[in-house]
């Protein structure tokens, strides 16, 4: 590894032999490295007896925990947007006093960037303990409404699936070459899930049912349907076969046993290997990448959309492999239930062979599948578990942690969250 002169520090050694050995210490290498270490140590990783990264735990509260670090940072990246939109906003989340079981009607909207509804979307993902993906490539996104009240239920956001997942290419039986061929059929629903107090009633189920909806396949087919792929130049004709996602939390109870009125709109596949980079914040990514860019690294740069969505993680491996640590750093053990929702009676057989047209004849409208999911888990929830009413909507507010205290004074003082949509 190249060195200059200014930034390498010389020690004098011993050889077997006795004689001197002068031994090159690069302080910039050194210091990079006790970062790692030091970062690694204060979220709670140790090293077993192998010498392989080990998570302090596993259950809930632990990968909260763990993700605190991320969030916090997600959260100060957006604290001006918070603090500039979050006023006016926050009148779209509702309190358990404003929400009527027997009432509420969901509405599936789709949203842009750059618009009301868009920051809303992004006000409302920022509030969650466990940060989300920004996307990448093919991106559609949803709000989901509760039209009786004009509140905010939950999110959906489904975009490009990552290319390597061995859970997903065993449970469909593809080898490189089909993957490589049929992924354009496939997207994966990186945020997923409902807001307070909806939550508490089980909307996650409701919302996550939504994913095997003809509203989202036919969105999918008028976007996507034939488009150019930027990394084959080839025009695709894809079809929206099936939607994978995971859970953050282990094993979800939200996504298991997802059945109304006898078809299984999301199914467990297996888990995870463990691997990522949500243990390493956006300040030592930084880091390292500077330090690939100033080795002339190639991945350094390589980011632009092609590259894929594992740039982030092969970077990051890169330039921990080019400091001397083991490549099993990236494994941090935390690993996710994954699924997948077929839209299409027949996804698998297409997505194996790619032969055959999409059978969607069980494809529900999401008016018709939120009016199944109500009867099913809704309601009846609200009568086992009436508490959801003591929600207060100003409670979201200590989700954005530092500015938890700015956010209550604006509220505060206008009443915004007791203000009418």
């Amino acid at each position: 590894m190249p060195e200059s002169d200014t930034t390498s520090k010389w020690k004098q050694a011993k050889m077997s032999n006795g004689s001197p050995s002068v031994v090159c210490v690069n302080p910039r290498e050194a210091n990079l490295k006790r970062k790692v270490r030091e970062h690694l140590q204060a979220l709670g990783f140790t090293k077993s007896d192998g010498g392989l990264l080990q998570a302090p735990g596993h259950g809930k509260d632990t990968i909260r925990s763990l993700h605190q670090h991320q969030r916090d940072e997600r959260q100060l990246a957006n604290s001006q947007f918070i603090s500039r939109k979050g006023k006016k906003l926050f009148q779209f989340f509702a309190s358990g006093k404003e929400v009527n079981p027997e009432k509420i009607s969901p509405v599936l909207e789709r949203i842009s960037s750059n618009t009301v509804h868009g920051d809303l979307f992004r006000l409302a993902a920022l509030s969650w303990s466990v940060p989300v993906s920004n996307g990448f490539g093919r991106r559609l996104r949803y709000l989901v409404w509760d039209e009786s009240n004009g509140k905010l239920i939950g999110l959906i956001a489904i975009g490009d699936p990552v290319f390597n997942l061995a859970v997903r290419d065993q449970y469909i039986g593809w080898d490189t070459h089909d993957r490589s061929a049929r992924l354009v059929n496939l997207m994966d629903a990186y945020v997923l899930g409902a807001l307070p107090p909806y939550n508490a009633l089980l909307g996650g189920k409701l919302v996550a049912s939504l994913l095997r909806s003809r509203d989202l396949y036919d969105d999918f087919s008028n976007v996507y349907g034939r488009s150019t792929g930027v990394i084959s130049n080839e025009e695709k004709n894809a079809r929206l076969l099936a939607i994978t996602t995971s859970s953050s939390m282990g094993r979800s109870s939200i996504y298991n046993r997802l059945k109304l009125d006898g078809t299984q709109y999301l199914e467990s596949i297996g888990y995870t290997g463990g691997w990522g980079h949500f243990h390493i914040p956006d300040w030592l990514f930084y880091e390292l990448r500077t330090y690939l860019r100033d080795i002339d690294h190639t991945y350094a740069d390589q980011h632009g959309f092609g590259q894929g969505p594992n740039w982030r993680l092969r970077t990051t491996k890169a330039a921990l492999s080019a400091l001397g640590f083991k490549d099993d750093m990236m494994k941090h053990g935390i690993q996710r239930e994954v699924f997948i929702c077929q839209l299409a009676n027949n996804a698998s057989k297409i997505l194996k062979t790619g032969k055959g047209q999409p059978d969607i004849s069980s494809l529900l409208s999401a008016k018709d599948i939120a009016s199944l999911a109500l009867d099913r888990w809704v309601i009846p929830r609200s009568k086992r578990r009436p508490e959801y009413r003591h929600w207060d909507s100003r409670d979201l507010i200590n989700l954005y942690g530092n500015q938890a205290v700015n956010l209550h004074a604006q509220l505060v003082n206008t009443g915004a969250t007791r203000k009418a949509v």
